[in-house]
C-alpha cells in the first residue's frame, strides 16, 4: 500500500458514519450484512448510507455482492491488512516483535486460528 491509497482508506474512515459502518461490518465477520440492516442498527437513512458505504467499497476497505434483491457488504480483509500493516510497518525501529502484543490485543482471535498442531491458519481467507 503507498501513501495516497492509505490516505484515501483513511479520509474514508474519518466520518462518524462511515467508522460505525465498517467497525459493524467488522463484526458481522465475512458474511457481512446487508445495507438495510446497516441503516436499521446505525438510524442512518439508506440513501446517506448507500454514499457512504460506496466511499468505503471506492477506499479498497468493503466490498458488496448482490443477494436477491439485497447488497450485502463486508470487510476487505484484504485492504484492511493492508491498511493495518502499512500503518505499523517501520514499528518499533525494525524490532517487530515489540508490536506483536498492540496487533494482538487489537484483533484478538480475528484473523488467525490455530489448527491441532498448533500451527496458525488464516480463518477469513477468501
Amino acid at each position: 500500500m503507498d501513501i495516497s491509497t492509505t490516505v484515501k482508506a483513511l479520509g474514508a474512515l474519518a466520518q462518524e458514519s462511515r467508522l460505525n459502518s465498517f467497525r459493524q461490518l467488522v463484526s458481522s465477520g465475512p458474511d457481512g450484512l446487508a445495507a438495510g440492516e446497516i441503516a436499521r442498527r446505525l438510524d442512518i437513512p439508506h440513501n446517506t448510507l448507500s454514499s457512504h458505504l460506496a466511499i468505503l467499497v471506492n477506499a479498497g476497505l468493503v466490498s458488496s455482492h448482490r443477494e436477491s434483491r439485497s447488497i450485502i457488504y463486508s470487510i476487505d480483509f484484504d485492504g484492511t491488512r493492508a491498511l493495518l500493516s502499512f500503518l505499523m510497518e517501520d514499528c518499533c525501529q525494525g524490532r517487530p516483535e515489540l508490536c506483536a502484543p498492540v496487533l494482538d490485543s487489537l484483533l484478538p482471535g480475528c484473523c488467525t486460528t490455530t489448527d491441532t498442531s498448533g500451527e496458525p491458519n488464516e480463518k477469513n481467507a477468501r
